[in-house]
C-alpha cells in the first residue's frame, strides 16, 4: 500500500511538469513533421510496388500514385512558415500562473482520488497494440485519401462484384482509420473469393483497432485463417501471441515472439513493438525478459542487386546491343545474389519478371517456381507463372497441362478470379465440356463492368457456344 502513493505522488511531479515547465519558459514553435511523413510515405511506396508486383494495381494506375506520394515526398521538404504576428516568446512566462496550476492540478488530483479512487483495480490494457497502421499526414494527404475513397466508393456501387476494388477500398480506409469500413471491406472482397493470408491478417488487424487493442475471437478467427494459407505470415503470427498474452498465456506469448523477431528483418517496425511487448509480458509475471534474436538481413534495396524501373527506364535510350548487355548484367547480379539468399520472395519475382520481359520463358517459370516454393499456397504467384507459361503460346495452341493444373488450385481457393474463370472456359470448350464452359463464362460476365470490353469479348465467346 506504500508503493501506490509513492507511484501517484511521482506521476503527479511529472504531470505538473509538463504541464507547468511551459509557463516557465519561452514558448517554441511546434517540431517539424517532415520526418515522420516521408517515413509514411516511403512505406506507402514499398505497399504500391508489393500491390503491383501481385498484380493488385495496374501499371497504369500505379505510375499516377507513385506520382502523387513523390509529390507529397518533396513537399515535406519546405520549411515551416512562422505566424508573423506571433507575439514575443519572453512574453508567455507566468510564474504566478504556473504556482496556481501547481496548487490547483495537486488538490484536486488529491480531492478526486480519495473520493473516486481504488488502488485494488488492475490497469486496463493498453488501446491499440501491434503494429501502427500508416495515416494520411496533413490536412492536405487526408483529403486526397478521402477523396479517392470516395470515387472509389461511387465505382464500387456501380460494380459490386468487383473484389480488387473491395480490397483496395479496404486499405484505403485503414489508411484513414475507418476501421469499421476497412472491416466491411475486407469482408466483402473475401466473400468475393479474396481468401489470400494477408487479406485474413487485414480482416483480423482492423477488428483489433475497432476494439482498441483487443484480439477478439474473430480477429483470431481470421488470423488462424492467414496462417493457414501461409504460415510465416507476420502480421498474423504477431496478433496470435498478442492474443495469448491478453488470455493470460505469457510464456507462450513471449515464445511466438521471440520466435518471430528471429524470422523478420533487423530494421522491421515490428521488431520495436516486439521488444516492448516481451518486456511488458515478462514484468507483468515477475521474470526477466530473454534477449531477441537479431533477425534477417535489411529489406533496404541493395546496389546491383538487379533492374530498377528507373534503371529499365534509361535502359530503353540505349542502342539495342548497350542495352541488352546492361540489362542481362543486373539480371544476372540478381541471380547470383539470390544463389546466396534464397528465401527472398520478392527476389524471385523480380527475377522472374526480368526474364519474362527478355522472353526467357524458361528461366522466368524457374525463378517463379523458387518463389511458389517459399510461399506454396499464393494464388498470385500460381496466376503468375500460367501467365508465363501461356504467353508465348499461339490462340490455337491447347494450354499446358501444368497451367490447367494450376488454374484448377487457384480456383479451389479463390473461385471467381476473373483470370481462372476465362481460361478454365476455354479448356472446357476445347475439350467439348459447353455446359462447364458456359457456367464458367456466365460467373466472369456476371462480375464484369456491363458494356465493358472483356465483357464483349465474354459475350462472343457465350454466343459461339450456342
Amino acid at each position: 500500500m506504500i508503493a501506490l502513493p509513492l507511484i501517484a505522488a511521482v506521476l503527479l511531479l511529472i504531470v505538473l511538469g509538463v504541464v507547468v515547465l511551459p509557463l516557465l519558459r519561452p514558448e517554441r514553435g511546434l517540431a517539424a513533421r517532415g520526418e515522420f511523413d516521408r517515413a509514411v510515405y516511403r512505406d506507402q511506396l514499398k505497399e504500391l510496388d508489393r500491390d503491383v508486383t501481385r498484380g493488385l494495381i495496374a501499371d497504369s494506375e500505379a505510375q499516377g500514385a507513385r506520382l502523387e506520394i513523390q509529390r507529397r515526398v518533396l513537399a515535406t521538404a519546405t520549411p515551416p512558415v512562422a505566424a508573423p504576428d506571433a507575439p514575443p516568446a519572453t512574453q508567455r512566462r507566468s510564474p504566478r500562473l504556473a504556482i496556481a496550476v501547481s496548487l490547483l492540478v495537486a488538490a484536486g488530483a488529491g480531492g478526486l482520488y480519495a473520493r473516486l479512487g481504488s488502488p485494488t483495480l488492475h490497469a486496463a490494457p493498453p488501446a491499440r497494440p501491434g503494429v501502427k497502421m500508416p495515416e494520411a499526414s496533413g490536412p492536405a494527404g487526408h483529403e486526397d485519401m478521402k477523396d479517392a475513397a470516395d470515387r472509389l466508393a461511387e465505382k464500387l456501387k456501380a460494380d459490386p462484384k468487383n473484389a480488387d476494388g473491395w480490397l483496395l477500398y479496404a486499405r484505403t480506409s485503414s489508411m484513414m482509420n475507418e476501421w469499421d469500413t476497412a472491416t466491411a471491406a475486407y469482408r466483402q472482397a473475401i466473400a468475393l473469393g479474396q481468401n489470400g493470408d494477408e487479406v485474413y491478417a487485414g480482416l483480423g488487424e482492423m477488428l483489433v483497432m475497432a476494439a482498441d487493442g483487443i484480439v477478439s475471437p474473430a480477429a483470431r478467427d481470421a488470423f488462424a485463417k492467414s496462417i493457414a494459407a501461409q504460415p510465416k505470415n507476420d502480421v498474423a503470427r504477431f496478433y496470435l501471441a498478442l492474443a495469448d498474452a491478453q488470455a493470460g498465456e505469457a510464456q507462450k506469448a513471449i515464445t511466438a515472439w521471440v520466435a518471430l523477431a528471429g524470422e523478420i528483418p533487423v530494421d522491421s517496425p515490428m521488431r520495436n513493438e516486439i521488444t516492448r511487448r516481451v518486456a511488458e509480458a515478462a514484468q507483468t509475471n515477475g521474470f526477466a525478459p530473454p534477449t531477441l534474436p537479431s533477425g534477417l538481413p535489411s529489406e533496404a534495396p541493395e546496389a546491383g542487386v538487379g533492374p530498377t524501373p528507373e534503371q529499365m527506364a534509361q535502359a530503353a535510350d540505349m542502342p539495342p546491343d548497350q542495352r541488352d548487355k546492361m540489362i542481362g548484367g543486373m539480371i544476372d547480379q540478381l541471380a547470383a545474389r539470390l544463389q546466396t539468399q534464397p528465401g527472398d520472395l520478392d527476389g524471385w519475382m523480380r527475377l522472374g519478371n526480368a526474364y519474362a520481359v527478355q522472353q526467357q520463358t524458361a528461366k522466368s517459370i524457374d525463378a517463379y517456381d523458387h518463389a511458389i516454393r517459399l510461399k506454396p499456397n499464393d494464388p498470385d504467384i500460381k496466376l503468375t507463372i500460367v501467365e508465363a507459361l501461356i504467353t508465348p503460346l499461339q490462340p490455337s495452341d491447347p494450354l499446358p497441362e501444368r497451367a490447367v493444373a494450376l488454374l484448377r488450385e487457384v480456383a479451389a481457393v479463390t473461385p471467381n478470379t476473373p483470370e481462372v474463370l476465362w481460361y478454365l472456359g476455354i479448356v472446357a470448350a476445347r475439350n467439348g465440356n459447353t455446359g462447364e464452359a458456359r457456367s464458367d463464362w456466365t460467373r466472369l460476365l456476371a462480375a464484369l463492368p456491363s458494356g465493358s470490353e472483356d465483357a464483349k469479348t465474354v459475350q462472343a465467346a457465350l454466343a459461339e457456344l450456342k
